[in-house]
């Protein structure tokens, strides 16, 4: 994981031989792990092959679960089974769609 260190230095007016005030906050930043919770979301109402969308869904919800205690590692886990999840919903989705309009066109009625 990365993280940055910002260091912000607010000193006083130089207003004569007093003392000098300063204040150094230092920030640092997680970095951002997407959690593909849309992505899960639409491919849970499209491309629900075999329930694959579903489940990228709940590892989506799971992943932002994990955000929120701070468990980057555990978020990126479960991002990354989310995103598998969610290209195989969606390939098997178009297969499935592709075959059906197969289907469709060689059948006469």
């Amino acid at each position: 994981m990365i993280k940055e260190e910002h260091e912000v230095v607010i000193t006083g007016a130089d207003q004569g031989p007093g003392p000098v005030v300063s204040t150094v906050v230092n920030i640092q930043t997680e970095p951002a792990v997407p959690d593909h919770i849309i992505w899960s979301l639409l491919s849970s109402i499209y491309f629900n092959v075999f329930c694959l969308g579903l489940v990228a869904f709940s590892y989506s919800i799971k992943a932002r679960d994990r955000k929120r205690v701070h468990d980057m590692a555990g978020a990126q886990s479960y991002a990354s089974t989310a995103k598998k999840l969610n290209i195989a919903a969606g390939v098997c989705g178009l297969i499935l769609f592709i075959i059906l309009i197969v289907i469709k066109a060689t059948t006469r009625q």
